[in-house]
């Protein structure tokens, strides 16, 4: 028998006005509908109606998940430093990492994610091939230190995720565990009534060989992707490629030096010259673990720094300051071109291909040149697309215009490889009798971002709006007037639980029923039951939350209607 809640004993408190600090519509609906409780900056209480969304969106996880043979367990949250020393991720996470000691000074961290735990697990546990393939996954509340948590449970420092790792002996098998979860991650986000894109991505600090993402359009989202009108790309703009195309440079002429003066930017160089921005070459210093690196794009376009970090991780990029150019006669601060540059490492992004001559930095006070010619004035070190996509790039597929989206990440799948299984030597006894380097697979689905996600995708202007697999009940039954309507209210919330739906019926007392359908519709609940004006004949109303449809029937028809 499902569970019938009466609102009048129900832990809801529901607002008419936006929280003041609320900038996305899912942290004023959720808020305001009674779903969650800000504790902290980034931390949030689950309020009764929020746990049970959270929880039918964990149960479609943990019944996907079951279906490819997942087993789950629960690590713990609360986590040693060694292994993560051992992986170089608890230097590489920075401030992201909650840090803490001991009541003897031993040092700890909360979890942010469990590659490495997971990794001795299967280490303890597996010796043999016939041991594997095996996939784990759990549950569990993960921690990072946000600078600026925001946007409700979107982004805070303590966050529930679904992290599955696959383990194989070979890489066809490490590709089978990857196709399905991928298969699974497709069946679940269409459950949860999720409009999602699957886009390529780059695997970053994770490492691996391939990296794809699950992302669901919203304002709200902090990712950017691209999509193309003309074939089936999609990707993290991280990820977008440009093919490095040579030309023939042999018709420029030689490296002329310009009278220059006060034209440290592109802006007003472009603007002194009467040239387009795009006929100038950007030399952007940045430090890669200490070391000066110079980053060469077109004029017109800016560098990623995202992009950029994470084509060079675990290496830590940052910003050149003005110190740094102490004592280096080589680097004139906004006049740096890359002919010259002979103590740095040069990055171009692949539009500054072999042959292009550019206008760029003459590496003196006021003076720029030009006729630079790529491959015959300066050399390239590495080819790396790290400028910021824009709308109308070419499709790497195909060469139409890419538009770009906003969306929110909900889940991510690596194929990792080795990386972990190498540091903490994680074998098995081989076919032949020989050891064996065991090779993985990570996938993460945000459960508690799919919340947020859902709420940001299905509301509408009275409120939210739950597809049924995650709504906190089936039906919404509302009691709009006095003792006959409540009364026939509850008989038919009964009447419905007892033949297994799951009723919300709003049964308060001296709420008035305006109130009430405003509070029905805040909530979210995809059917709402009215108990009326015609209570006594035994008709009721039943509206769709979505469609606003509405009919009257009788009190049988809507229960055959509702539990058919």
């Amino acid at each position: 028998m499902a569970q019938v809640q009466r609102m009048s004993r129900l832990m809801v408190k529901t607002l008419r006005d936006d929280p003041a600090d609320a900038e996305t519509l899912n942290h004023k609906l959720l808020v305001r509908a009674g779903y969650v409780r800000r504790t902290a900056a980034g931390i949030w209480t689950w309020l009764p109606l929020g746990k049970k969304v959270y929880e039918n969106i964990a149960r479609v996880v943990r019944e996907e998940m079951d279906a490819i043979g997942g087993q789950e367990v629960l690590l713990p949250a609360l986590l040693p430093k060694e292994p993560y020393e051992a992986s170089g991720r608890y230097e590489e996470y920075g401030d992201l990492l909650f840090r803490l000691k001991d009541r003897k000074g031993a040092d700890y961290l909360l979890g942010p994610t469990h590659e490495e735990i997971f990794t001795q697990v299967v280490k303890d546990q597996c010796s043999s091939y016939k041991d594997l393939p095996v996939i784990l996954y759990q549950i569990q509340t993960k921690y990072r230190d946000e600078a600026r948590p925001r946007a409700g449970v979107l982004r805070g420092r303590e966050f529930q995720m679904k992290d599955s790792y696959s383990f194989d002996t070979t890489d066809e098998g490490l590709a089978e565990s990857y196709a399905l979860h991928r298969g699974a991650y497709q069946r679940i986000f269409e459950r949860l009534g999720l409009d999602y894109r699957i886009v390529s991505a780059v695997a970053g600090a994770m490492g691996g060989s391939k990296s794809e993402e699950f992302l669901a359009p919203a304002p709200a989202g902090e990712d950017t992707f691209v999509d193309c009108p003309a074939c089936d790309y999609a990707a993290n703009t991280e990820a977008v490629t440009f093919a490095l195309a040579p030309v023939d440079g042999s018709a420029h002429g030689p490296v002329e030096e310009l009278d220059t003066p006060d034209t440290p930017t592109i802006e007003t160089l472009a603007e002194h010259l009467g040239v387009p921005a795009s006929a100038t070459l950007k030399n952007l210093l940045v430090k890669v673990d200490g070391e000066i690196v110079a980053v060469g794009v077109p004029g017109d376009r800016e560098v990623d720094l995202g992009k950029l970090g994470e084509h060079l991780a675990p290496a830590e990029v940052e910003l050149v300051t003005a110190e740094d150019f102490e004592g280096r006669d080589d680097l004139v601060r906004g006049y740096v071109g890359p002919q010259g540059l002979d103590k740095v490492r040069y990055i171009a992004d692949p539009r500054v291909a072999p042959g292009t001559a550019w206008i760029t930095g003459a590496n003196k006070q006021d003076k720029h040149a030009k006729n630079v010619v790529c491959g015959r004035d300066f050399e390239v070190d590495d080819y790396l697309d790290v400028v910021v996509v824009e709308e109308g790039d070419p499709c790497p597929n195909c060469g139409a215009g890419l538009k770009l989206d906003r969306a929110i990440e909900i889940g991510h799948i690596f194929q990792l490889g080795r990386k972990y299984a190498d540091t903490f030597q994680l074998d098995v006894l081989g076919q032949q009798g020989k050891p064996v380097r065991v090779t993985m697979g990570s996938y993460g689905i945000g459960v508690s971002r799919a919340v947020a996600a859902l709420a940001e995708q299905t509301a509408d202007d009275k409120g939210l709006c739950w597809p049924k697999e995650v709504a906190p009940a089936d039906v919404h039954v509302v009691a709009a007037g006095k003792a006959l309507q409540t009364e026939l209210a509850l008989d038919v919330a009964e009447k419905l639980g007892a033949a297994g739906a799951r009723v919300l019926v709003d049964d308060r007392a001296g709420v008035s029923p305006g109130v009430k359908f405003t509070d029905a519709e805040l909530i979210g609940v995809p059917q709402i039951l009215v108990a009326g004006r015609r209570s006594a004949e035994g008709v009721v109303e039943l509206k769709d939350r979505r469609t606003g449809e509405r009919e009257e029937m009788t009190v049988e028809e809507a229960i055959a209607r509702l539990t058919a």
